[in-house]
């Protein structure tokens, strides 16, 4: 991410403080002020806004713009599967559920909780599966026998 943040300082010698409206931030990008838009309402960019509502592009903006560029061209990605990438980082239930995707696909192996849980699972398979009586742990002899001798 530090060689995007250099090469784009040396392109556009952006001043921390300064903001660029959105058609001159799209051309320092080498994009388009339509992508731009379209990123933001991705939640891949956060504008700020001038007193009059334009959108102005600041050093981090433009800096997540060129590296969202570079990840979706590494990648093979669209802007909307990175801004979902970045919806399962963010919100633990839509991470637990594309991990257990993950798992069911076997594109990734079981936590070990879930692990333990199909041990589990198996071994109460297999046990009904025997024959005989089936005891509680810790229930006892199976014949019955009369306390104190009665």
């Amino acid at each position: 991410m530090r060689h995007v943040l250099e090469r784009l300082r040396q392109r556009v010698q952006l001043r921390p403080e300064q903001r660029l409206p959105i058609a001159r931030a799209a051309a320092v990008l080498d994009t388009t002020p339509r992508m731009l838009r379209y990123r933001e309402s991705l939640g891949l960019l956060v504008p700020a806004r001038s007193p009059g509502g334009h959108r102005e592009y600041g050093e981090r903006e433009l800096l997540a713009a060129a590296y969202a560029d570079e990840l979706e061209r590494r990648y093979h990605v669209s802007p909307s599967d990175l801004a979902f990438a970045l919806r399962v980082l963010a919100e633990a239930e839509v991470a637990a559920d594309v991990r257990r995707l993950g798992q069911l696909t076997r594109r990734i192996p079981p936590s070990p909780p879930v692990a333990a849980l199909d041990f589990d699972a198996q071994k109460a398979r297999r046990l009904l599966r025997m024959p005989g009586p089936v005891r509680p742990v810790g229930a006892g002899p199976s014949e019955p026998h009369a306390p104190n001798g009665r």
